[in-house]
């Protein structure tokens, strides 16, 4: 009885997960397909993944267009992408490494303020983030968009998790041999470390690529925009949208996400599941 149980749970466990992903693919699927679609045929009615003629022509209208080119807003996304990512992992690793396996006065109470932080929400500091940055020059820039992610409460637990189950003989023997603590975080923790860093570069990446509300407030010249502002470039003043363009450039945008994350993805499940168990 308990045998049949179980496998009647595992059906309906796999049913269940079926039907999310689907929930999730078909969406995607309906995008990639009427990317290829004239407008007309798009809403004709009903939905039909591979009904209506199949053209590049969405896409060359949208790699074609000058006002800025479509390339200027991948640019500027790779940018701030690229540039938060380094910094993120950086800061976040140090900091880290500093909380798991250092001894200081109010560690506890200041590694509690850290992950605080993670409850304030960015509607809370938009207004002061936004004053500070015109008094410094730096609004309307990418700059607005890379100071604010230099680092990340979420990144240094995720790292300070990691860096936690490591054992402390194997730093103890490093200094015995006469490791300095920059060698020792350079050249042994580091490498040690490489699946929660990749996965916080993977994170951070897909974060700020995809980040639309702190864009749309910081920056107002369209030559600086990222991809998400970038797409409202195809929706006219009058609020009509051509909405076979904007599946086209939307499925261009994930194209970088995509690849990133096919290589990188086994480096994922890993590295947030290092540090689950010891806290």
């Amino acid at each position: 009885m308990k045998r049949q149980s179980s496998h009647f749970s595992k059906i309906i466990a796999t049913i269940l997960i079926f039907a999310l992903a689907l929930l999730f693919i078909v969406p995607f699927i309906w995008m990639i397909t009427s990317s290829f679609k004239s407008l007309s045929d798009i809403y004709q009615g009903s939905v039909n993944f591979f009904s209506g003629h199949f053209s590049l022509d969405n896409y060359k209208t949208v790699l074609s267009r000058t006002d800025p080119p479509f390339m200027r807003y991948t640019l500027n996304s790779v940018i701030v992408a690229a540039i938060s990512c380094t910094f993120q992992v950086f800061t976040s690793a140090v900091a880290g490494y500093a909380f798991a396996k250092y001894q200081f006065p109010g560690k506890n109470i200041l590694f509690i303020l850290v992950l605080g932080t993670m409850m304030v929400p960015f509607q809370i500091i938009m207004v002061p983030q936004f004053l500070m940055f015109k008094a410094v020059g730096i609004y309307n820039t990418l700059w607005s968009l890379i100071l604010p992610k230099l680092t990340t409460p979420l990144g240094i637990f995720l790292v300070r998790q990691y860096f936690s189950k490591i054992p402390d003989e194997i730093i103890e023997s490093a200094r015995v041999d006469g490791a300095s603590e920059i060698q020792i975080f350079s050249k042994i923790m580091m490498p040690l470390a490489k699946p929660i860093i990749a996965t916080l570069s993977i994170l951070t990446f897909i974060w700020k690529w995809n980040e639309y509300e702190q864009p749309l407030i910081f920056l107002n010249d369209k030559e600086k925009f990222t991809l998400p502002l970038g797409l409202l470039s195809f929706v006219d003043d009058a609020g009509v949208s051509q909405d076979q363009l904007i599946l086209a450039a939307s499925v261009l945008s994930l194209v970088p996400l995509l690849l990133v994350y096919g290589l990188c993805q086994r480096y994922i499940i890993s590295g947030l599941t290092a540090g689950s168990v010891k806290g």
